[in-house]
């Protein structure tokens, strides 16, 4: 009679709100946002994964800036021009005694002329004597060299100029952020990229997997994982004068809850990761009580990664949607999806329990209530 008296309390408390759970279940999940409040579901699938990564895929910064050129090739605002002008014989204009300048005396009767350093100005001019006023910013040293023969044409017998560039602190390039030591970097002929920067402060001081790397120039700015960079060659790209460039250390992770190898939070390198190598960290789903069918992402999205989905669905305060994405892995073709669905910092993986795993935790309160009884009557008490 105390057996029946058990089984019929125990049996109204064979419901989802009486087992215990780490969260909601897979019915719980959709009928919630079946109901619409204030989140979205979304299936996984290879085409969704795609969009979705491709919409937090950032430019590069060949890009966003171009490949450009080395610096020294091209003469900027600030810097020192030495000229250095020859005459063939019989000299007309440096064979004057009161030539002012290094007059130099060169094979074959050439006469030479070097002056003074000129500045470019503002204007990105230089006032060159005999020549004139000349642009020369964003010029070559030969092109300004053809130039100024042209001016000396009628004044000089079949001239002949030398054009030099000597930098100064303003064709430099600024390193700060996670290095060892911020510095000023000198732009030269060689033609400095993004990684002489890096070599430049001695390197980054945290683990290359967990650094990210930002070009700022102007008004313009790209960001890319120091990894990518370096698999890239074609993404480090010449420098310009008063670049930035910043080196940030990127703690991203995820958090991990439900019927999983391992409920934690997650950290993973600046690169990204895969939903699929996430499932690995977390060390998969537990055999025992997982649901395959029901592993969720829950993030706060970016309403232009939505596409068409994210039309009339209202926004957070951040102009962020609520979307769950919900992933099938008892589907074969979903493990590809996985391999290409991108994880994001602060995502947040839920995976529910099996229906039976919720019998079984039933079975065990029932057994732990019948099995006292059993053995007073087995005592015939």
């Amino acid at each position: 009679m105390a057996m029946i008296l058990v089984m019929g309390l125990l049996s109204g408390c064979a419901n989802s709100s009486f087992v215990s759970r780490d969260g909601p279940s897979l019915g719980q999940i959709k009928r919630t946002t079946d109901a619409g409040q204030s989140a979205l579901l979304i299936e996984v699938t290879d085409g969704i994964a795609r969009q979705v990564s491709e919409a937090y895929k950032a430019a590069g910064f060949a890009e966003k800036f171009g490949l450009g050129q080395p610096y020294g090739a091209l003469i900027g605002s600030g810097d020192n021009l030495q000229i250095t002008l020859f005459e063939a014989p019989p000299a007309l204009l440096f064979g004057s005694p009161q030539l002012t300048g290094n007059t130099m005396q060169i094979g074959n009767g050439q006469r030479g002329t070097s002056f003074p350093e000129l500045m470019v100005d503002d204007a990105g001019q230089v006032d060159v004597p005999f020549a004139g006023r000349i642009n020369v910013i964003g010029r070559s040293p030969r092109e300004v060299a053809a130039q100024i023969v042209s001016r000396l044409r009628g004044k000089a017998h079949d001239p002949q100029v030398v054009v030099n560039i000597s930098k100064d602190a303003a064709s430099a390039v600024t390193i700060v952020g996670e290095v060892a030591a911020t510095t000023r970097m000198p732009l030269t002929f060689k033609g400095e990229r993004l990684l002489d920067a890096l070599a430049a402060a001695g390197g980054s001081k945290q683990p290359v997997d967990k650094v990210s790397l930002e070009l700022t120039r102007g008004s313009r700015h790209a960001t890319m994982a120091l990894n990518d960079l370096i698999a890239q060659p074609d993404q480090n790209i010449y420098l310009r004068p008063s670049d930035v460039v910043t080196i940030s250390y990127k703690s991203a992770s995820f958090t991990v809850l439900g019927a999983t190898g391992r409920n934690d939070e997650i950290e993973f390198e600046a690169r990204g990761i895969t939903l699929a190598q996430a499932l690995g960290r977390m060390g998969g789903l537990r055999d025992d009580r997982a649901n395959p069918r029901g592993v969720f992402i829950f993030r706060l999205e970016d309403p232009a990664a939505l596409g068409d989905a994210g039309h009339n669905i209202p926004v957070n305060p951040d102009g962020k949607i609520p979307v769950i994405y919900r992933i099938n892995l008892r589907d074969p073709v979903s493990f590809f999806a996985a391999q290409r669905f991108m994880m994001q910092n602060h995502d947040m993986v839920y995976v529910t329990n099996a229906p039976i795993s919720d019998v079984q935790k039933f079975v065990n309160i029932i057994g732990a209530a019948i099995y006292p009884i059993v053995t007073i009557q087995a005592a015939g008490l």
